[in-house]
């Protein structure tokens, strides 16, 4: 539908949710009493990316081995755990070497350490924070900043220097709601601007003929100079398309109240429930995704077996997160956290 997909969700709900579950502790109090709960929400997810990008090898590695299919053994970025392992399984612990798929909680763990900070910034100071926020992304895309990629070239996919900024959005969108308010305010004007981009991408996605020549309009200004993050769709820097694509997305639902309406609606009751133990629905899901590749990529006429992944995906999420809400009622605790999921 657009030039940005769940990433760009998944890091401003993300933001959202920090925003609304840990500002009213870093508001109050010291430093260190508010910042302990969100260090140790970064060393849970940690963990899970250890346990993920574990199960990612096997899985891959003994469908290889059962299906007599050695190529598993190059797909999502494999190849060097095999060939020189010496070198890849040291990097795996340090986030350094992260595989397809299992790629985006490191970035989040990153996030998370410094939320703290941006939290405590965004209280007192929240327009200063989006302008470091701006121009943090503008310099990560203008000299190239990223972290480090061991032992391939290049660094991080999901690069949290430029990533941080839709991170940020979403952080000060919580913030504002836990005040009570909006961070930024709904405006007759930037709504429809915001509609009218939408339309926009639509048609340079799908108008034949519209795309072909805005992208060509974007590699004359990339010739004449304009940095590359600004007239791309690079996914790594969080070009200004995919960007502007997903603020404009977010903005406009923000401004519906039909949206709030279907979210509380009866009917959207297992996507908050899934929304409860976000976090172990995401790792059961990153496992069928995972398993659904090995099958799929295995498979003589793989087409019949396609159509069953959503469906199969989405029933065992659900399956997950209605155990997970079983044993919470039952006084086993919450396996997505007390707050922040």
């Amino acid at each position: 539908w657009g030039f940005s997909d769940a990433a760009e969700a998944f890091f401003l709900m993300s933001g959202i949710a920090v925003g609304l579950a840990y500002s009213k502790g870093m508001g109050s109090g010291t430093f260190l009493n508010g910042a302990l709960p969100v260090w140790r929400r970064s060393w849970t997810l940690y963990l899970v990316h250890l346990f993920l990008t574990f199960w990612a090898i096997a899985i891959f590695a003994g469908g290889a081995a059962l299906f007599d299919t050695p190529g598993l053994l190059e797909k999502i970025n494999l190849a060097k755990v095999f060939d020189m392992p010496e070198q890849t399984l040291p990097a795996l612990p340090l986030l350094l070497h992260q595989l397809g798929y299992v790629n985006i909680l490191p970035v989040y763990c990153v996030l998370l350490l410094s939320a703290p900070f941006l939290i405590r910034v965004g209280i007192s100071w929240p327009k200063v924070l989006a302008g470091a926020s701006v121009l943090l992304w503008f310099a990560a895309g203008l000299w190239r900043l990223n972290l480090p990629n061991h032992p391939n070239p290049g660094g991080w996919f999901f690069n949290p220097f430029s990533w941080q900024i839709i991170f940020v959005m979403g952080l000060l969108t919580g913030i504002g709601i836990r005040k009570g308010e909006r961070f930024v305010p709904v405006s007759r004007g930037l709504f429809w601007a915001a509609v009218g981009f939408l339309v926009l991408v639509l048609a340079w996605r799908y108008v034949p003929g519209v795309g072909a020549f805005l992208n060509h309009q974007m590699a004359r200004l990339g010739a004449a100079g304009v940095p590359f993050h600004i007239v791309s769709h690079d996914k790594t820097f969080v070009a200004v398309p995919r960007l502007l694509h997903a603020l404009s997305l977010a903005y406009v639902l923000s401004c519906l109240p039909v949206v709030r309406r279907a979210a509380a609606h009866d009917l959207a009751s297992p996507f908050r429930l899934l929304g409860r133990h976000g976090l172990l629905v995401f790792a059961a899901g990153t496992l069928a995704s995972l398993a659904f590749q090995v099958v799929l990529s295995s498979a003589v006429n793989p087409a019949p077996l396609s159509w069953m992944v959503l469906p199969v995906g989405a029933f065992v999420m659900l399956g997950v997160a209605l155990l997970a809400e079983k044993r919470r009622k039952g006084g086993g605790g919450s396996s997505g956290g007390a707050k922040e999921r």
